[in-house]
């Protein structure tokens, strides 16, 4: 696996695929610009070689040329994180872009317009490709958060630097974390699987059962396998048509000797609203007209010890509704036991939206190993495939 440390950059330009897609305010000002310092490490490095930067990136999803999503809007906000002054190019393509790429020296930094202005982008064109290859001497691909599509700057553009590409020290970071779970990690590995169906995580569960020691599983998929269990859910959240899976599943992991976790008990709600009335009762035993909503004491008891147990931990998707505060509970206590095993020495990775939303807002960033920067594309490397824009570096 080529990486930034096997090339000098030296008088090299270096055209990179960052993922700058950070969400924006009314006043076009950037709300969470968590992708931009991820990309810091990549550039400083080049930079320090001696080599200039070609970023490109995406925002949003716009028809065209739509100045809502153009990347001169940011070009403040990445100033103020690389401490360098950052040129801006009205294209990525074309006579302006080749001119600006042409003329920038040794310790610059160029951000092109948005990829997707173009629709060649999105299409993976080949021809498009070529054009943003002429930018660069290396091409170097950061963006795990695009690394699931195979479009021309994250795919495509690679091929025409056969001996010239390499992952940037973020994705090189990304890649090596799940296969620390996947495949390295030191045993017992423990994935905790939340969030509210069971069918977004089947793919990943059927993957993950080989490398596994322990499964959690929690959120309102867990009401799914209590209800096939012959469990009384009230009025939880639950896919009836994937019930036969769930026992599937559970059929599997045992003869896999895989040890299922799930809540024993719960916190219930009698309206899906913060202020609604609770009760705490044994997950199997919901009365009608009431709803699971996060896991109960006992429950985060034993997921605790479990945790403690583990030395290779894989977080994806909370316990509960942690988004209103009165059922925040579970995520959170699931966060502080997985923050003290990663301090006894447990290596833990966090990944997909709800479980990264929810380390960033209880204030686990810097308790947790790593923090996965790409939804889909983690999730995808989870279910076991190989994404694109990694296996265009790797060819």
């Amino acid at each position: 696996m080529k990486t930034l440390n096997d090339f000098n950059f030296k008088n090299k330009k270096a055209l990179i695929r960052v993922d700058f897609n950070v969400p924006l305010n009314e006043k076009f000002e950037v709300t969470d610009n968590t992708r931009i310092v991820s990309a810091k490490p990549t550039i400083v490095k080049i930079l320090e070689d001696g080599g200039s930067c070609i970023l490109m990136s995406h925002l949003g999803r716009p028809k065209g040329a739509q100045d809502e999503f153009s990347l001169r809007h940011i070009v403040d906000e990445v100033q103020d994180i690389l401490g360098v002054e950052v040129k801006f190019v009205n294209d990525c393509v074309g006579e302006n872009a080749e001119k600006a790429a042409a003329d920038l020296q040794p310790g610059e930094v160029l951000l092109l317009e948005n990829l997707r202005f173009h629709k060649e982008e999105e299409a993976g064109d080949k021809v498009f490709s070529e054009q943003l290859s002429k930018l660069g001497d290396i091409y170097v691909n950061d963006a795990f958060g695009t690394a699931h599509r195979a479009h021309a700057s994250t795919t495509i553009v690679a091929d025409f630097f056969p001996n010239n590409k390499c992952f940037g020290i973020l994705l090189a970071k990304e890649i090596e974390s799940i296969e620390k779970v996947m495949k390295t990690g030191e045993k017992p590995v423990l994935a905790v699987l939340g969030g509210a169906k069971v069918s977004s995580k089947i793919t990943i569960i059927e993957n993950i059962l080989d490398k596994v020691d322990h499964l959690i599983i929690g959120g309102g998929m867990s009401f799914t396998f209590v209800k096939a269990q012959g469990g009384k859910i009230g009025n939880s959240i639950c896919e009836d048509d994937k019930m036969d899976l769930a026992l599937d599943i559970l059929k599997q992991a045992k003869a896999k000797n895989v040890q299922v976790h799930i809540p024993v008990d719960v916190v219930a709600a009698d309206a899906f609203s913060n202020d609604a009335n609770t009760q705490i009762v044994d997950i199997d035993k919901i009365p009608d007209g009431w709803e699971g909503v996060d896991a109960g004491p006992k429950s985060l008891e034993i997921f605790h010890e479990v945790v403690l147990q583990c030395k290779t931990i894989l977080w994806n998707g909370p316990l509960g509704v942690f988004e209103m505060e009165s059922f925040a509970k579970g995520t959170i206590g699931l966060g502080n036991s997985i923050a003290e095993a990663t301090k006894n020495g447990a290596f833990s990775l966090v990944g997909g939206g709800d479980s990264v939303a929810a380390v960033k807002q209880f204030g686990f960033e810097d308790k947790v190993s790593y923090v996965s920067t790409g939804g889909g594309a983690m999730l995808e490397s989870l279910e076991g495939k190989t994404l694109p824009g990694i296996a265009a570096i790797l060819e």
